[in-house]
């Protein structure tokens, strides 16, 4: 099998001038290991060089811009990355490196284990942190924290926002890391980093441009089939979204429930009140029984009415989720 993803192939889905080296130290751990940790399928791999060119900024950056900057000055004492709670220099020592940005002391000795365990044998990164920015080990943090986490899981059905919060913790940065997936994913597919449209009017969409969940479920399905798989595979799936679609909120057919029923309370309320005051100024026993059955035919169109809103209210349920 040729290489997973080609340096020509990065560089045409690029958002901007790549930084070769860089590059090259994730390309030759991802066409080496890559099969290993099952990233030698297309519709993962799209994912993971998605994530990893928007945390590298397109290979552009394998160590953290130091400053330090106040959140930066704070990670010397974050014990949650393992550092120490002392002031003494972890937060520095154990910056951001790699293209994964691999940071904190407990995520640079957990990756070292890692390595370890997959047979190989890596240097000392706690004694001396930036040798994980030397090949192999450079390119290979993206693959030690996919597979960790799981992510390929994720890939398999095509949930790019899950797998964003797995990497960053929220959705930060997401709409530049969906335009790295759409670009990757179309150079994959053989088309130009930009031709959404034509892909789009190749799947039988409306060429619009716009990278919906039907556009990006379509990529999905078409590197499912790059792959050789399909979403009838166990484990496989189409992407999560695949139409935007306005819904009416079951919380709109309590709401009118509840609002009809009061005013059905306060109208019947009202009624009587009015009858039994009417009866006690001293009015005649015909204009009580007069105000009596108004009020009762009233209450009665009014629970009809109530129906009416209801029964309307299901109608257009049913027409806005068709």
């Amino acid at each position: 099998m040729g290489d997973i993803v080609t340096a020509q192939q990065i560089r045409a889905s690029a958002l901007g001038t790549v930084n070769e080296s860089n590059m090259n130290s994730a390309l030759v751990s991802l066409n080496q290991y890559g099969a290993t940790f099952g990233l030698d399928k297309r519709h993962r791999v799209a994912q993971y060089i998605a994530q990893i060119m928007h945390e590298s900024g397109d290979f552009r950056y394998d160590r953290e811009l130091w400053g330090p900057t106040p959140a930066q000055a704070r990670y010397d004492t974050r014990t949650d990355l393992g550092n120490t709670p002392a002031v003494d220099g972890d937060g520095k020592k154990f910056l951001g490196r790699t293209g994964m940005q691999l940071t904190g002391k407990a995520n640079y000795l957990a990756y070292e284990d890692w390595c370890r365990a997959q047979g190989l044998n890596p240097p000392d990164f706690i004694a001396n942190p930036d040798l994980v920015n030397t090949d192999p080990w450079e390119g290979l943090a993206g693959l030690w924290y996919w597979d960790t986490h799981g992510l390929n899981r994720y890939a398999d059905q095509g949930d790019i926002e899950t797998i964003t919060k797995r990497i960053n913790g929220g959705l930060n940065g997401f709409a530049d890391r969906l335009a790295h997936y759409t670009r990757i994913s179309l150079v994959l597919l053989g088309y130009a980093p930009d031709a959404v449209r034509q892909f789009q009017s190749a799947c039988g969409l409306s060429a619009d441009g716009d990278v919906g969940p039907k556009t990006r479920a379509a990529l999905h399905t078409a590197l499912l089939a790059l792959s050789g798989a399909s979403i009838k595979d166990a484990g496989i799936q189409s992407a999560p979204v695949t139409d935007d679609k306005a819904v009416v909120p079951a919380s709109i057919d309590k709401k009118v429930k509840d609002k009809t029923n009061n005013a059905a309370i306060l109208f019947a309320g009202s009624g009587l009140g009015t009858t039994v005051i009417t009866s006690a100024v001293g009015a005649g026993w015909q204009t009580v029984v007069a105000i009596g059955a108004v009020s009762i035919v009233a209450l009665g169109l009014l629970v009809l009415l109530r129906r009416q809103i209801i029964a309307a209210i299901k109608d257009i349920r049913g027409e806005v989720e068709a």
